[in-house]
């Protein structure tokens, strides 16, 4: 199936609507799984009805959580309305999830500090920047030179989840090593400028017509920029992509083992163990939304309640005794 025109053309489509690669692939998932679940019959044969004993397969039979369930149901709505142009029903009637969300792995302090004194020097900088600022996996790899500010201490996340922008602190600390790390991305691009193949970094469609010029300056390079040349899948052409994810994930796994942390740690740790920090430290919850890029309070909310105190810094009657 994955040689599937109709999948092929989903993916064209949703390259040309600027889909991230991320999306594009959870999508085609979903939409395969709900194939195969009606036995292979076109998603244009089927409607409401079968989109809904899906999801309710989905919870009662595969237990998913109610996220799960959510990206399913965001997946096979782009596909009715976008593919087929015959939009879902906006009361869908199926069997919601209820499963609890559960509470985020957070480390202390002093486990942070072991875990970063355990990462591997290529590494150190992306794994510390997770924990410094609060940002998502894709958000640190997908960084721009540009996208820090020295001046102000901050750094610009463009188009995070749900694409939205926003600005997180920047860690003094890390001022140093990040003016070392940008002359070794301009030593990268020296280089590949003199590479023939070389058709500067990939750059959003309108900004690509707007500077034309601009995906072979150093601003608009990737901050953590792989190690080698690769041909983009989109357009066939050469360029440097961001480092992989994957890497990132692989690392923090290994240092976690190295530094013998007992908690299951992933890049999403260093970001939930980022919030509870700041919490712990009399930040605002409001200021703590704003970093996490929230659009909703009571998501942010849930670090309240792994607080070393108990939920919403609840002093126990016992320790009064």
């Amino acid at each position: 199936m994955s040689n599937s025109p109709f999948l092929q053309h989903i993916t064209e489509t949703m390259h040309e609507k600027r889909y991230a690669k991320r999306t594009i692939e959870t999508y085609l998932h979903w939409i395969k799984f709900y194939i195969h679940f009606h036995k292979k019959q076109h998603p244009a044969s089927l409607h409401d009805e079968d989109v809904e004993a899906f999801l309710s397969y989905l919870v009662n039979i595969r237990h998913v959580a109610a996220q799960t369930q959510a990206s399913a149901l965001n997946a096979l709505s782009f596909l009715y309305k976008v593919i087929i142009q015959k939009p879902l029903n906006l009361q869908l009637n199926f069997v919601r999830s209820q499963r609890q969300q559960k509470l985020p792995v957070v480390l202390t302090p002093d486990e942070v500090k072991r875990l970063l004194t355990k990462v591997e020097p290529n590494y150190h900088l992306p794994v510390s920047m997770l924990y410094a600022s609060g940002l998502r996996l894709m958000e640190c790899v997908r960084l721009r030179v540009q996208d820090i500010d020295f001046d102000y201490h901050c750094i610009r996340v463009w188009n995070g989840k749900g694409g939205k922008h926003r600005v997180v602190t920047l860690a003094n600390e890390l001022t140093a090593s990040l003016h070392v790390h940008i002359t070794k991305v301009k030593h990268y691009l020296s280089l590949d400028q003199q590479d023939d193949r070389f058709s500067g970094v990939w750059m959003p469609h309108a900004l690509r017509l707007k500077y034309q010029s601009a995906n072979k300056e150093l601003d608009w390079q990737y901050l953590f920029p792989a190690a080698k040349l690769s041909i983009d899948p989109e357009t066939h052409l050469t360029r440097r992509h961001h480092i992989n994810e994957k890497q990132i994930q692989r690392t923090i796994v290994a240092a976690t083992q190295r530094a013998k942390l007992t908690k299951r740690v992933s890049p999403h740790t260093l970001r939930h163990s980022f919030a509870t920090h700041l919490l712990q430290s009399g930040a605002d919850i409001r200021t703590v939304q704003d970093q996490l890029g929230h659009a909703d309070l009571r998501t942010t909310q849930i670090y309240t309640h792994i607080l070393q105190r108990g939920g919403n810094s609840v002093v126990s009657p016992f320790s009064r005794l």
